[in-house]
């Protein structure tokens, strides 16, 4: 991010506070700030918190936290631009997961990352929010429905889930797209360029244990309430992902007519209506 955009944003680096420990910052803060979030596994996260635009002055606004695809960070355009969006709706944390932009790590594409979103969402109430929402992106998709069955289970919650653009299982290569990344995740020379050309640093371990996945979370996540969105042009998921999560226990379907994947393909009109749908659900 250039300084003319640092300066956007109040600096705080809280990566000593436990974003599971309650009380960690006192109120939400009145304007845009970035700070540091250490995961329960000792990941620094960064993170960005920007308040309602809309809020009515001694109320208590929603928080909404977004979580990229793979390759994201909270500094891409797409992701600033669906934030930008959303805060319209409600106060917006976003952050980039382990790997990504200025977090600390190397991506596990979806397993560990559960909790870089745990941090965020730990943070957003730490901040004063009774109702936090998520919506996952891609990769991001795939987190936000096993973070909310894992939280079901545990004993938490999230008030509102939203996964746009998730694959329904794991390991799919039917698309050329998803035969390129995997080739960027599992080859040596895929990670070099996933490290120089994406600017994501990738784990060179598999899985193991294999993680829950998508399809097999939907079930666990009621009684919260649970949007799939999906593009009909999607490069990367076929109409079967979409339809399989939808399947397995969904509140509601999008399908998106001439929409392509994810949050580089969802346009003002969608996140939009995504804003509302997580705020009023």
């Amino acid at each position: 991010m250039s300084s003319e955009a640092e300066g956007r944003f109040h600096i705080v680096d809280v990566s000593s506070i436990s974003p599971y420990a309650p009380g960690g910052v006192e109120g939400p803060p009145p304007g845009p700030q970035r700070a540091t979030l250490l995961t329960d596994d000792g990941v620094r996260i960064d993170a960005v918190y920007e308040s309602c635009t809309r809020s009515v002055p001694g109320t208590a606004a929603p928080a909404v936290v977004l979580a990229h695809g793979f390759t994201g960070s909270a500094d891409r355009p797409a992701v600033r631009r669906a934030a930008r969006v959303l805060a319209e709706h409600a106060a917006v944390v976003t952050f980039s997961f382990r790997g990504h932009g200025r977090s600390g790590g190397r991506s596990t594409v979806g397993d560990r990352e559960v909790l870089d979103l745990a941090a965020a969402v730990r943070w957003a109430r730490q901040l004063g929010h009774a109702r936090v929402a998520t919506v996952g992106f891609s990769m991001g998709g795939s987190v936000v429905l096993r973070h909310a069955a894992l939280e079901r289970e545990s004993g938490g919650h999230t008030d509102a889930v939203a996964a746009v653009s998730a694959p329904a299982r794991w390991y799919y290569r039917g698309t050329p797209a998803m035969r390129r990344v995997h080739w960027v995740i599992t080859r040596p020379t895929g990670r070099l360029v996933g490290r120089y050309g994406l600017r994501t640093r990738i784990h060179n371990r598999d899985w193991d244990p294999v993680p829950l996945s998508p399809v097999e979370a939907v079930p666990l996540i009621a009684p919260t309430p649970l949007l799939i969105v999906h593009g009909d042009r999607d490069p990367y998921f076929p109409l079967d992902h979409p339809r399989m999560l939808a399947e397995a226990g969904a509140s509601e379907l999008w399908l998106e007519r001439g929409m392509g994947h994810a949050e580089n393909a969802a346009d003002e009109e969608l996140l939009a209506r995504l804003g509302d749908w997580l705020t009023r659900t």
